[in-house]
């Protein structure tokens, strides 16, 4: 079973599956015995079967749009946006139109293919767990998460840039 990262960069055991979309015409496999991470759009599908459930979550791919969960983001326990490769950034956006727009509180998770040097600027985008690709030394998360002292732009964690933070 994996890890994750939090937002201290304590690591914790990931107890948490994500289930891949099901191939045309097969079903949803959701493990009953454990949480499970399911796409966004089929929970929405199924959201009669899903609503209340603190086992299921959901997960996005960078394509996915998260306007689908406007008015329902806050009743998922965890949402995780895939990474699918290091230089695909469409997921920083959609961490971010969770937190700022749709206003959600819950745990923001980071998978797929995340790296070490991306951890901070997640964090920065709203992101509060993250689970390394699995080649990489989780034991140096701590560091990366807290890498720069101070952003100069206003983000998920700083409402106010540095220019107006010093003029204060």
């Amino acid at each position: 079973m994996p890890n994750v990262i939090s937002p201290d960069g304590s690591i914790r055991q990931d107890n948490w599956v994500v289930v891949p979309r099901p191939a045309e015409g097969e079903s949803l496999d959701i493990p009953a015995d454990q949480p499970a991470l399911i796409p966004a759009d089929l929970w929405l599908a199924g959201y009669e079967h899903f609503t209340g459930r603190q086992d299921i979550g959901v997960w996005f791919d960078s394509h996915d749009e998260p306007e689908i969960l406007d008015g329902r983001v806050n009743e998922l326990p965890v949402i995780a946006v895939n990474f699918p490769k290091f230089s695909d950034g469409r997921g920083y956006s959609i961490g971010r139109l969770l937190r700022e727009r749709f206003g959600y509180v819950n745990e923001l998770r980071a998978i797929g293919d995340v790296l070490l040097d991306q951890l901070q600027f997640m964090k920065r985008c709203g992101f509060d767990a993250y689970v390394l690709r699995a080649d990489k030394d989780i034991t140096k998360a701590q560091k990366c998460l807290n890498f720069f002292s101070q952003g100069y732009q206003a983000a998920t964690d700083t409402e106010i840039p540095l220019f107006r933070r010093r003029a204060s």
